[in-house]
């Protein structure tokens, strides 16, 4: 869980459906806690027990774990289409395999401690091209599971939805949203320039509820 909207939306989803949760929260050298910090305001107000995990990614050149990179405002925007090719330009805020890396971790804690399902916020509609937030990905993780016999499915039940149906959705199970945190930068308030808070803006706006 990343504080964000999307992984809040997606706690609040599961605990919904009568799922027990606990919470993984990564720091992964970031440029900022403001998103660790809401994951634990959010884990706490949900009652679920939460671990951080600390890794480091020495190699990464992403804009969101190299403070002297500058995070990008005003790209493009994508929409998401399955011809979309792989090799399309990817903004600097990608992480290269960090959802294989969560799930990974996830894997493992789940299962350490039983559990039968890992949840992930990702969305493959309103977003900046990632390829590890695209169907096939998550279909992939679970042929690979069921090939291993593992019986931990990995869910991603905002994938196909747009940024305005997960505000209706958050809205409608009550997710506090002025406890996430979507910005890329660590300002005393979001930006409201970087693509994530454009997104989330354009969520809100297209919902017609308010961020609050």
């Amino acid at each position: 869980m990343s504080g964000g909207l999307d992984s809040t939306t997606v706690l609040y989803h599961a605990i919904k459906r009568g799922y027990k949760c606990e919470c993984i929260l990564f720091d992964y050298g970031q440029r900022h806690r403001k998103e660790l910090n809401s994951a634990v305001r959010i884990a706490k107000k949900t009652g679920c027990k939460y671990r951080i995990v600390k890794i480091y990614l020495p190699w990464s050149e992403s804009s969101l774990t190299d403070c002297d990179k500058k995070i990008p405002n005003n790209t493009k925007l994508l929409a998401f289409s399955s011809q979309l090719s792989a090799k399309a330009t990817l903004p600097t805020t990608y992480v290269p395999g960090r959802n294989t890396i969560f799930i990974s971790f996830a894997l493992s804690y789940a299962e350490t401690i039983n559990a039968g399902t890992i949840f992930i916020g990702a969305n493959a509609v309103d977003y900046s091209g990632y390829p590890d937030c695209r169907p096939e990905y998550y279909l992939a993780w679970d042929r690979l599971l069921r090939s291993l016999g593992v019986k931990i499915s990995v869910q991603a039940p905002l994938i196909r939805l747009d940024k305005a149906e997960i505000v209706r959705l958050g809205s409608k199970l009550g997710v506090p949203f002025k406890l996430t945190w979507s910005c890329y930068k660590g300002g005393r308030t979001q930006c409201g320039i970087c693509d994530s808070c454009r997104f989330r803006e354009k969520g809100f706006k297209e919902s017609g509820i308010r961020d609050k």
